[in-house]
């Protein structure tokens, strides 16, 4: 009974298909959470596939459902406990995908059907996430075999199936369930590693705000022969508003909605990565962004103003008329400590102050916080030390993901130590055609989880 066992069974695992037999079975339930037509799919993805999966080792399974008014997805709490004296973990995943978009697959792939090409596995869900809580489950099942139906410690587990929609009634789920949901560390997986080759811990993830600017000036479009140089143009004073909050290298000029000095912690752990361009990555823009700060640094410790869309006339059949208005879709992605309640305020004063009063402000929905633990913190290092043991290499360790999660649940909710370990990359396509799951990867996630698993089991866990 020894942690190298553990390798052995996952390895087998993989090798004699079991995996991919597995994961095949998830990929077929068309879980679009943003498909008001797949929504029974959601609840029949936990029912028919996870439940009966988790029971066969020792959980106790509930489902449970959406406290949300206005959405149906429901989630799954699965409870396996030991002892009292053992550490508890919550392992979240999330069974829902985007849409499939069929037509748009290159020929031969389907979304809900796993295929093999190479070093690839191909379908939705298989990055974003079925694929990555199928390692993690499994990593359980041969822990539980390797110490003959024993953990060495408790855990619990949680699969919404809304993430993909916002995660809607989650956070209400963690505040009425905290005492459900008590455990001593979250560990989950989401989300790509920043090297193909290396392990990558992160933290918690930056927050994402979105709003919508506009300018709305009269009823109707004027011919621009007739009325040219006498009508304001509301295309041409957003671009201008928005000038003055951004630079064009992407500098944010508001003080206000900037990230602030970061913390020494935080560029110590920063310092050791680093960014690099593969092969068929979008070319680094060194020039864009925050001067003073590195690549690393703009991705996960700064805050960036970004333009998602911009509106003026009729694009598709442009015709030579002054346009009534005009309207920029925008969003901020921010990291802990600033404060998305007063981005508006902030952007209100600054327009109004440069002569922009007619800029109308709104949020177009609801706001996802920033979070990040402290590297220091003592479960990233115990995480950090059971990942080096089984990779033989250093890890990728980032204070947050520069993309958006809903880790604040954990984090700020049932205040949790939050320990992700990705088991995808950067170029898997998800939310495209083609998402798709490397096999290395996979290999390489499985090992890693059993032997962090294996591990929680083992004396010398943070109190």
């Amino acid at each position: 009974m020894n942690r190298e066992k553990v390798m052995n069974l996952l390895k087998e695992y993989f090798d004699n298909g079991d995996y991919f037999k597995d994961l095949s079975r998830r990929i077929s339930f068309e879980t679009e959470s943003q498909n008001p037509k797949k929504i029974s799919r959601l609840e029949e993805y936990l029912t028919k596939e996870i439940l009966p999966y988790l029971s066969k080792l020792g959980f106790n399974c509930n489902i449970y459902e959406n406290p949300d008014p206005q959405f149906k997805g429901p989630f799954l709490f699965a409870n396996r406990y030991e002892n009292e004296k053992y550490p508890t973990v919550l392992i979240y995943g999330h069974g829902d995908v985007v849409q499939g978009d069929e037509k748009n697959w290159e020929m031969g792939l389907n979304p809900w059907k796993l295929t093999k090409i190479g070093n690839r596995l191909y379908g939705r869900g298989t990055a974003d996430n079925k694929g990555q809580h199928t390692i993690n489950f499994a990593a359980i099942k041969y822990v539980l075999k390797a110490r003959k139906n024993k953990l060495g410690f408790n855990v619990k587990i949680l699969v919404e199936t809304g993430e993909e929609n916002g995660s809607p009634g989650l956070r209400e789920f963690c505040k009425k369930n905290k005492k459900l949901l008590s455990a001593d560390v979250l560990i989950a997986s989401d989300g790509p590693r920043l090297n193909v080759d290396k392990p990558t811990i992160f933290l918690g993830s930056r927050g994402v705000f979105n709003f919508r600017m506009k300018v709305s000036l009269r009823k109707g479009a004027h011919h621009s022969g007739n009325w040219g140089g006498l009508l304001s143009n509301p295309g041409i004073i957003l671009s201008h508003a928005i000038s003055s909050i951004i630079s064009s290298n992407g500098e944010i000029k508001v003080l206000g909605l900037k990230a602030g000095r970061i913390p020494m912690s935080v560029k110590k752990v920063l310092k050791k990565i680093n960014l690099v361009n593969k092969k068929n990555d979008p070319k680094i823009d060194k020039n864009w962004g925050e001067k003073s700060f590195s690549s690393e640094e703009k991705v996960f410790a700064s805050n960036t103003l970004e333009v998602l869309s911009f509106t003026t006339g009729n694009p598709k059949n442009p015709v030579h008329a002054i346009p009534p208005d005009a309207v920029a879709v925008c969003h901020i992605r921010y990291v802990v400590p600033s404060d998305p309640k007063t981005f508006l305020i902030k952007i209100r004063k600054h327009l109004n102050k440069n002569g922009f009063n007619m800029i109308e402000l709104e949020p177009t929905r609801g706001f996802m916080s920033a979070t990040r633990l402290d590297p220091e913190h003592p479960w990233v290092k115990w995480s950090i030390k059971s990942l080096k043991r089984t990779s033989k290499k250093e890890i990728d360790i980032l204070p947050n993901l520069g993309g958006t999660l809903p880790n604040d649940a954990f984090s700020d909710i049932l205040n949790l130590p939050t320990i992700w370990i990705p088991h995808s990359y950067k170029s898997c396509l998800q939310h495209a055609p083609n998402e798709h799951l490397l096999e290395n990867i996979t290999k390489s996630g499985l090992q890693l989880m059993g032997g962090l698993f294996w591990d929680l089991g083992e004396p010398g866990t943070p109190n």
